[in-house]
C-alpha cells in the first residue's frame, strides 16, 4: 500500500498555520470587550480609540515574539527564502489584526484617510507575501519586528494621553512617557528602519529573488515600507517639536512667577 503524501506545511519545518478567521474573531473580541468591559467607564468618545489601543497591545508584543521565533527556527531564512508554516502563521496573526484595526476606523474614524491608506498598504505587504509569492517572509517580518517592538510603549502613551484631561496620574504618565518614547521610536523608525531597508532594497535590486518574487511585488513592497518609514519621521518629528513647544512655555511660566 502506498505511504500517503506528506503535508508540505510539515515538510518545512514550521507548524501548520492557524487559519485566518480565529485570529480575527479574536481580534474583534478583544476589541468588543475593551468597549463594553475593559474601558466602560471612559467617555463614549474616547472608548473607540482605547479599545484600538487594546488589540495593539495584542498584537504588537506577541507579534514581535512569535516573529523572532519564527525567524530564528529556520536555518534557511533570508530576503528570498521560502516562507515557513511558523511565519506564515505570524503573517495572518498580523493580517487578523490591521482587518479589525481597519474596521475600527472605517465604523469610527472614516475620514481618517491616512490611517485607513496605512492600513490598506500594510495588508497589501502581508497578504502578497502570505499567499501570492509564499517567499520573502523574512524581510517582512524583521520590518513588523522593528514596527511593532515600540508598540508596548506607544499604546501606554496614546492610552494615558487619551485620559490626560481627566486624571491627574495619566497626565503624569504622559509626561514621563512623552520624551523616552519619542526617544525609543525616533531610533528605531528613523535608523534601523532605514538601514534594513536598504539592506533589503540592495538585494532585490541585484536580482537576488528572481524567479521567486516578482519586480512588481518587491518593488511595491519597497515603495509601502518607504512611504510608512516617511510618515513615521515626520509624525515623531512633530511630536518633539510639540513637546520642546510645550517644555519652553512651562519654563517661561515658571520664570514669571
Amino acid at each position: 500500500m502506498a505511504a500517503a503524501a506528506a503535508d508540505p506545511a510539515l515538510l518545512d519545518g514550521g507548524p501548520l498555520p492557524p487559519p485566518l478567521p480565529i485570529f480575527l474573531a479574536m481580534f474583534l473580541a478583544v476589541y468588543l470587550a475593551g468597549h463594553l468591559v475593559v474601558f466602560r467607564g471612559w467617555s463614549p468618545e474616547a472608548r473607540p480609540e482605547a479599545s484600538s489601543c487594546l488589540i495593539s497591545l495584542a498584537h504588537g508584543t506577541p507579534a514581535v515574539a512569535l516573529a523572532s521565533f519564527a525567524l530564528l527556527s529556520d536555518p534557511s531564512r533570508g530576503f528570498a527564502a521560502r516562507n515557513t508554516g511558523a511565519q506564515d502563521a505570524v503573517l495572518e496573526y498580523s493580517i487578523a489584526y490591521f482587518l479589525a484595526d481597519l474596521v475600527h476606523y472605517l465604523v469610527f474614524y472614516p475620514k481618517d484617510l491616512l490611517f485607513i491608506g496605512h492600513h490598506l498598504a500594510t495588508l497589501f505587504v502581508f497578504l502578497t507575501c502570505r499567499y501570492l509569492v509564499r517567499h520573502g517572509a523574512f524581510a517582512i517580518l524583521v520590518l513588523l519586528i522593528l514596527a511593532e517592538v515600540t508598540s508596548a510603549c506607544q499604546n501606554a502613551w496614546t492610552l494615558s494621553g487619551v485620559r490626560r484631561r481627566d486624571s491627574a496620574l495619566a497626565a503624569k504618565v504622559f509626561d514621563a512617557l512623552s520624551a523616552p518614547f519619542y526617544s525609543f521610536y525616533s531610533v528605531v523608525r528613523g535608523l534601523f528602519g532605514p538601514l534594513f531597508l536598504y539592506k533589503m532594497g540592495v538585494f532585490y535590486a541585484s536580482g537576488g529573488a528572481e524567479g521567486v518574487i516578482p519586480r512588481w511585488v518587491w518593488v511595491s513592497w519597497l515603495v509601502v515600507v518607504s512611504l510608512a518609514i516617511g510618515v513615521s519621521i515626520l509624525w515623531v518629528s512633530n511630536l518633539w517639536v510639540e513637546l520642546f513647544r510645550e517644555r519652553s512655555k512651562g519654563r517661561l511660566k515658571k520664570k514669571s512667577r
